[in-house]
C-alpha cells in the first residue's frame, strides 16, 4: 500500500513539474508572440513616394541630427524624417496611424539602405520595470516585423526595449503616459 502511494506521488510530481515547467515562454525574434496580435502583412501600406517624389540623398543626409545616447558608443543620429509610433495602455499591436507612419519611415530606410536602424521600445510608468521591458520589446519586434513587411531588410534594423526608463515626459498623468507609450527610431551609423 505505502509502494502504491509513492508511486502516486512521482507522477504526480512529475506532471506538476512538466506543467509548471510549460508555463514559461521564451520569446525568440520571429516567432509568433501571444495569440490576438495581427499579422504584419494584414493591411500593409505600399511605401509611399517610391519612384516620383522619392526622398534624395541630399534631403536625407540634411535631415540628420547627431545624438549622444546612454549606453552606445560613438555617434548615434536622429531624423526629422522618422517619426516616432505611439501605442494604446498594455498593447502592442500596431494602430492604422502607427502602420501609415511605419511606411513614411520605410521610405527612408530604403532610400538610404546603408543607414543601421534601431528600434526603441518605450513604455509609461505603469507596470513593473521586467513587464515594461518586455512590453518594449515587443513594440518594438512588432514595428521591425511591419516594417520587414514593406521591404525594409531585417539586416537594416534591430531592436532596444528602455521600457519605462527613458520617459520623453516626465510628469504623472495620462497625457504624459500616451507620449511614452511609443517606438522610436533612431540611426547608429550610416
Amino acid at each position: 500500500m505505502a509502494k502504491g502511494w509513492y508511486f502516486a506521488l512521482v507522477i504526480l510530481g512529475i506532471v506538476a513539474i512538466l506543467f509548471l515547467g510549460c508555463q514559461r515562454r521564451v520569446i525568440i525574434e520571429g516567432e509568433g508572440e501571444t495569440a490576438g496580435e495581427p499579422a504584419v502583412t494584414e493591411g500593409a501600406a505600399e511605401v509611399p513616394g517610391e519612384g516620383e517624389g522619392a526622398l534624395t540623398k541630399e534631403e536625407i543626409e540634411a535631415s540628420l541630427q547627431t545624438k549622444k545616447y546612454p549606453g552606445i558608443e560613438g555617434e548615434v543620429f536622429e531624423s526629422s524624417m522618422l517619426k516616432d509610433i505611439y501605442f494604446a495602455f498594455d498593447r502592442y499591436d500596431l494602430s492604422p496611424e502607427a502602420r501609415e507612419i511605419l511606411a513614411q519611415n520605410a521610405q527612408f530606410m530604403l532610400g538610404f539602405p546603408e543607414a543601421k536602424i534601431q528600434i526603441e521600445g518605450h513604455c509609461d510608468e505603469r507596470g513593473t520595470s521586467e513587464y515594461n521591458l518586455a512590453l518594449g520589446e515587443r513594440r518594438a519586434l512588432s514595428a521591425k516585423r511591419y516594417l520587414g513587411s514593406l521591404g525594409v531588410p531585417a539586416s537594416q534594423l534591430s531592436t532596444i526595449s528602455y521600457g519605462e526608463e527613458l520617459p520623453v515626459d516626465p510628469r504623472h498623468n495620462e497625457e504624459a503616459w500616451a507620449k511614452n507609450r511609443r517606438g522610436h527610431f533612431v540611426i547608429l551609423s550610416r
